[in-house]
């Protein structure tokens, strides 16, 4: 038997090389997701690992092809046990009811034969009506069923395994403490551990009993993907921001905390444009924040809007865009959103996410968005939550920056930039005295 393990793109292409290189009659033993490159296993490509397997037959050994015009023997190890008795009377003893029919038909009208008894249940039978390749070898060699049904084994076992999680030996008591910690934060199982055994591999032995040497080299690790250059504010040069994201996340407020630093710390002319004309009170909302602020403030119904909006802002330094909130799984919105946002290198697309939402959400929804060209998170409700672990399955599923975190309601105060160490003390807050 030949067994060959393929690493591709696509189950199609799998299929392929395995028609051409194992041919039509090989049986795919595993399939699982893995990851190839990246950097320290992270952020590596999602391919799919086939494991295929075919009989391997020499000319040497390739049984003698059967003799079309003989009747077909069955082999004894699978005859039922009615025919293998049977077979075993004197052939005079045979009745005629136990003749072919095409014998026993005649023109005279005789007694239907009674009909024989089912053949008994077995588990070669099991594993006809179970696996539908089986029936390629209905008519071989017993060799051939018992290899088919070998493979067949060996399939469920590496299934089963494949559903097991990976034995390895026990970590010392503080990575498992950490490991264990991040898992409450809900990072993601695989990440935790690529994180913890990179921290041992990488001088974590001489912090292998010491909980706070444990702590700081997983920090470490974790701030090697988290670059300077992933934490970005509002650049000087962009002069359009546009917000968007799901229903909830406080979109509005923090485009007044926002425009409040703007206008406060930088002295730059701020505008407001909201095509959030669906929530009731929503227009009103952003036009109390833009009187408290003194800056002017435009309404667009559709994309055929946004120009004259912006001749009326032409003198703003900065211009702040409000999208509605609206069920971001509706196709239809999707495309209307993305007619609203303007491309260009003097423009920003910020997705606003709270981290009071489940990752599996997130993860969604930054996917949905990510057509839209987005460049940068921005969190809110950090002060509703104590887990905090989904911001790092964002950074290790996409290659989005982090720029602001909201952690209140106070207008223009609840808001800053996002701080790295600010967040690994909450993801790694030591519980320990």
């Amino acid at each position: 038997m030949r067994v060959k393990r393929y690493i591709v793109d696509t189950m199609p292409d799998a299929l392929q090389k395995i028609r051409s290189e194992l041919g039509k009659d090989a049986v795919i033993l595993n399939t699982k997701e893995v990851r190839t490159g990246g950097l320290f296993g992270l952020f590596g490509k999602k391919r799919i690992e086939v494991i295929a397997a075919t009989e391997d037959q020499s000319p040497s050994v390739r049984p003698p092809r059967a003799d079309l015009r003989a009747p077909y023997a069955m082999p004894d190890a699978v005859k039922p046990a009615a025919a293998a008795a049977e077979e075993a009377k004197p052939y005079a003893a045979v009745s005629n009811e136990a003749k072919p029919y095409y014998a026993a038909a005649s023109n005279e009208a005789k007694p239907s034969a009674p009909p024989e008894p089912a053949p008994p249940f077995t588990p070669s039978t099991a594993v006809a009506a179970a696996d539908p390749k089986f029936m390629q070898f209905s008519s071989a060699s017993a060799g051939d069923r018992q290899l088919l049904e070998e493979i067949r084994q060996m399939k469920d076992m590496l299934h089963r395994l494949s559903r097991q999680p990976q034995m390895s030996a026990p970590l010392p008591e503080p990575f498992a403490l950490l490991e264990e910690r991040l898992l409450e934060q809900e990072v993601e199982p695989e990440l935790a551990r690529a994180l913890i055994t990179r921290s041992l591999e990488n001088g974590g032995e001489t912090a292998a009993s010491n909980f706070s040497a444990a702590r700081e080299r997983l920090k470490e690790e974790i701030r090697s993907l988290i670059s300077p250059g992933r934490v970005e504010t509002v650049r000087p040069e962009s002069r359009v921001i546009h917000l968007v994201g799901p229903t909830g996340v406080g979109k509005t407020t923090t485009i007044a905390k926002l425009a409040a630093e703007q206008v406060l710390k930088h002295r730059r002319k701020v505008g407001f444009i909201t095509s959030d004309t669906y929530r009731i009170a929503a227009v009103e909302q952003l036009r109390t924040y833009a009187n408290i602020l003194n800056v002017p403030m435009e309404v667009v119904f559709s994309h055929h809007e946004l120009q004259r909006a912006f001749r009326q802002l032409a003198d703003c330094d900065i211009i702040f865009m409000d999208t509605a909130g609206r069920n971001y799984r509706n196709e239809m919105y999707v495309s209307e959103l993305n007619s609203l946002l303007t491309g260009g290198d003097n423009s920003e697309t910020c997705l606003v996410l709270s981290m009071t939402m489940r990752y599996k959400d997130m993860r969604d929804i930054v996917e949905r968005f990510s057509r839209f060209k987005v460049d940068k998170l921005l969190f809110t409700k950090q002060d509703e939550t104590e887990t905090y672990g989904t911001v790092l399955n964002l950074l290790y599923e996409f290659p989005l920056k982090l720029s602001y975190v909201a952690n209140g309601q106070n207008v223009p105060d609840d808001i800053a930039p996002f701080d790295v160490e600010s967040w690994l003390n909450l993801l790694l807050k030591e519980d320990r005295a």
